[in-house]
């Protein structure tokens, strides 16, 4: 079986200003004094925290990421990021395709798939996420989605270098609410049997995430799930003992 080191992601959505740079502080202090071996760290703040943020957090260990990328290297796309801009500002990931992109600005597969492959040109590893609504998984169609979003958003370079792949079921996201880790197994191990049918080795070593509601309390359970390989949090992640709490989970 490939050895997959796990990450634990941080995406702070549209939340934070100048003084929350406490809170990665904060996380910085928290995993010195009590060191991860278990899994990589990664933060994805807002764009207006990203330059700061980069030298906060250099030579602690965790890693930073834009929320999304434009899906051109430069141009008249007024109030959008280039994946060279993110890079060019120290960042090492950019999360592509989150429903509340997908759902709020009508992002569709072919979309992500282009900025997927803006990031992987610009040297950015993709977090590509997928992920099924309420009434899909309701119709018995979660399956069916997950498949269809995961050969259409993956361009054809994706391997381990440069991709992750993040389920996120949209019913979960901020709702307080996980599907039972049985369902969570299932999903994951189909998404492993896909990318390993279109990737071959570089599908076995790819992260699997799971997100929607990770917290303390169930993040135990929920990343000891066979194919979780971390996690890919919202509100957890903005107060540095919350997220410390999930990391917990590969101390």
């Amino acid at each position: 079986m490939t050895e997959i080191r796990a990450l634990v992601a941080g995406n702070w959505k549209m939340n934070g200003l100048t003084e929350s740079a406490a809170e990665a502080r904060a996380l910085a202090e928290f995993l010195t004094q009590d060191a991860v071996s278990g899994c990589s760290v990664l933060l994805c703040p807002p764009f207006t925290l990203l330059a700061p943020f980069a030298s906060l957090l250099e030579g602690t260990g965790i890693g930073l990421g834009g929320q999304d990328c434009h899906s051109n290297r430069a141009g008249a796309n007024t109030g959008d990021i280039s994946a060279e801009m993110l890079k060019d500002l120290g960042c090492e990931y950019v999360i592509v395709g989150h429903s509340e992109r997908r759902a709020g600005h009508g992002e569709d597969d072919a979309l992500v798939r282009a900025k997927a492959e803006a990031a992987h040109e610009a040297g950015l590893k993709a977090i590509v996420c997928i992920g099924e609504t309420q009434d899909k998984r309701q119709a018995g169609q979660t399956l069916d989605v997950i498949q269809m979003q995961l050969a259409g958003s993956l361009p054809d370079g994706s391997g381990i270098g440069n991709t992750l792949v993040a389920y996120e079921p949209v019913w979960a996201i901020g709702t307080g609410l996980t599907p039972s880790l049985e369902d969570v197994g299932e999903v994951h191990s189909l998404i492993r049997q896909d990318l390993i049918a279109r990737f071959g080795t570089e599908g076995a070593g790819m992260n699997i995430l799971y997100g929607g509601s990770v917290k303390p309390s169930n993040a135990g359970a929920l990343m000891a799930v066979d194919n979780v390989d971390g996690a890919l949090v919202g509100g957890a992640s903005l107060k540095a003992h919350e997220f410390n709490g999930i990391i917990d989970a590969y101390r």
